[in-house]
């Protein structure tokens, strides 16, 4: 049965159960760590700031740009959860973007959900915080400049684990699948430190305060939180305009020929981002969209008051 993988989205066929399996143990226990940090660090206004975070990567991920070659990427966004949030928030927000899209959308497999969360999220994050922090004392130039090479080699490095995994599933040769994945998502990964630095620039510039957690718990005003609700839902207007062109996996797969080694999941909700009775249409995809954005964004601040409930 054949399956349309998304970008870094791995669905289930590509890897093997016992790649599976390590990956869903590595992804529970980083999880976990993400939870019991977090508990301890979440003022008043990082609860809906992790709402929008998680609503705006939903939406930004929608947007396939054109790369070279007939080939698509789109924006991944750990690195930007981990520099504005700090690494274990920005851990929890892939976590809950990733399992809607794959337990709502069907964008990427049940049983491989673990290692998508571990390559897509964990990695990212704490690859995009790690750079980021190193240079956190110094001008907005260094900063920027340093969070755009922290998403650069946060996408490579995804990128990079897949095809390992795929390597050790049998799915396909190291020698060729490496070479592949890291030569498309070279380009994929310029496009996600372009957004990266822009996304930062634009906060840095009007509400700074809120990439320190301390000043963003003493100063008032919510407008910031409205301003990305609407930001989010731009996103999503013009997603049905994304490039169609496959993304970086799904071309690895089929020049590779192991994209029929797919499966479709075992259930179809909002499949393709679509809502059944809309169809196949612009409109279609935009409601879907919304109902994405408005689940991970609900969903991250329903954890969030949970873990600040519970630290208090």
């Amino acid at each position: 049965m054949h399956y349309s993988p998304s970008y870094l989205h791995i669905p289930d066929g590509f890897l093997n159960l016992v790649i599976s399996l390590v990956f869903w143990a590595l992804t529970a226990g980083a999880v976990w760590l993400a939870i019991s940090k977090t508990n301890h660090q979440l003022g008043d206004k990082q609860v809906p700031l992790m709402g929008i975070m998680a609503a705006f990567i939903f939406a930004a991920q929608m947007l396939n740009f054109p790369v070279a070659g007939g080939t698509s990427g789109h924006f991944l966004g750990g690195a930007l959860a981990a520099v504005v949030l700090g690494p274990w928030a920005g851990i929890l927000v892939m976590t809950a973007v990733i399992a809607v899209q794959a337990l709502l959308f069907q964008d990427g497999g049940l049983l491989v959900m673990g290692a998508n969360i571990f390559n897509m999220g964990v990695l990212t994050a704490l690859i995009g915080f790690g750079l980021y922090r190193m240079v956190s004392g110094q001008n907005r130039t260094t900063r920027l400049a340093a969070a755009g090479a922290g998403a650069w080699l946060s996408t490579m490095a995804s990128a990079l684990i897949t095809a390992l995994q795929l390597w050790l599933s049998g799915t396909t040769r190291l020698e060729i699948v490496v070479p592949a994945m890291l030569g498309v998502h070279t380009l994929i990964g310029i496009g996600e430190a372009i957004i990266t630095v822009a996304a930062l620039a634009f906060i840095e510039q009007t509400r700074p305060d809120l990439l320190n957690a301390e000043k963003t718990e003493s100063q008032g005003g919510m407008g910031w939180v409205y301003g990305g609700v609407i930001v989010s839902i731009l996103a999503v207007l013009i997603s049905p305009f994304a490039s169609g062109d496959p993304d970086g996996l799904e071309r690895v797969a089929d020049d590779l020929g192991f994209l029929e080694t797919g499966v479709d999941a075992p259930y179809q909700l909002l499949t393709d981002y679509t809502i059944p009775f809309l169809g196949e249409t612009a409109l279609s995809t935009i409601v879907a969209g919304v109902v994405g954005a408005l689940v991970v964004l609900g969903l991250m601040i329903v954890l969030g008051r949970i873990l600040r409930k519970q630290a208090g």
